[in-house]
């Protein structure tokens, strides 16, 4: 199946791009979003487009190299907290707009290899990053799951996931390592699953959702990579340019919110709420892309 951009449309009608314009694209992903803009930029426009994982990069370039495009597309291997370091290297200014989607993409969960999915039996990694580009991103999903006290796990499940039994997890894996190592995704979804039993079975929801997204949050530091890059995306932003963030649950939409509330009370400088409530996808696009069903774009104008 192709990729296909959540909210596309309402990205581009909201961060109104311009030929002749600069914009960044934080989570460049499958590319869907920074090709849609580098058309609207075009001809003299550019799009730096950031991501943490270099593969999602090398196979967006093989995708656009004999396109005429490509020069007018910037690709940085990094991470988007670095935001500020990025644009000060790349000497990229002025800057009318910024988009991130905070989620994750099709071909890192599908096809990457790294376990972010408890459908597949895959290594207990979860790092979007990839060793040796970034040698100090040593944390491993595995490790937290075989090395982590019960009590801290039971917090992070409960914090980052908002998981009701996680408590029960907790002790069952800690239970299960005391035996054997729990080194892939498989081994722990069947982990899960006996420590709930049945009661998921009315739900919609895999028993081992939140867990594996309590998981993936502390390994990567999500959370906090968000905290840091809005204010540097605000302060490097043109008068008048607009940032657009996608997220996917609430611990995220719940940051972005409190952060745009807070930028147009008063402060300097500020922002301009375009989206007093986020944007969700309508039924066509869900029922063409089940993920988007938890997307929540917000907009913003900086003053």
């Amino acid at each position: 199946m192709s990729h296909v951009p959540v909210l596309l449309n309402e990205v581009l009608e909201n961060l109104q791009p311009q030929p002749g314009q600069n914009y960044i694209d934080c989570t460049l992903g499958e590319g869907g979003h920074t090709l849609a803009i580098a058309k609207r930029v075009y001809p003299n426009g550019k799009v730096l487009a950031i991501d943490l994982n270099h593969k999602s990069i090398e196979r967006f370039e093989s995708r656009i190299k004999n396109q005429e495009l490509r020069k007018n597309i910037i690709l940085v291997n990094d991470n988007f907290a670095n935001l500020k370091k990025v644009v000060v290297l790349y000497k990229f200014k002025p800057i009318h707009g910024i988009l991130l989607d905070l989620g994750l993409s099709s071909w890192l969960l599908e096809e990457s290899g790294k376990g972010f999915s408890f459908l597949k039996d895959e290594p207990l990694d979860m790092r979007y990053v990839d060793i040796p580009k970034f040698p100090n991103a040593y944390l491993t999903a595995e490790t937290i799951v075989n090395q982590w006290p019960e009590k801290k796990l039971e917090t992070i499940f409960r914090k980052y996931g908002q998981e009701r039994y996680a408590g029960k997890i907790a002790r069952a894996i800690c239970q299960t390592r005391d035996k054997q190592k729990i080194k892939t995704t498989g081994q722990l979804g069947d982990v899960v699953k006996r420590a709930v039993l049945n009661r998921y079975l009315p739900s919609k929801i895999h028993p081992a959702t939140r867990i594996f997204q309590a998981l993936r949050i502390v390994v990567n530091d999500e959370l906090e990579n968000i905290r840091k890059v809005l204010p540097e995306a605000v302060d490097i932003l043109e008068r008048g340019g607009r940032i657009a963030i996608i997220s996917y649950h609430s611990l995220e939409d719940r940051i972005v919110k409190r952060f745009f509330l807070k930028a147009s009370s008063g402060v300097s400088p500020g922002l301009r709420i375009i989206t007093k409530k986020p944007i969700r996808p309508g039924p066509e696009e869900i029922k063409i892309n089940p993920r988007s069903r938890s997307a929540k774009l917000r907009v913003a104008e900086k003053i």
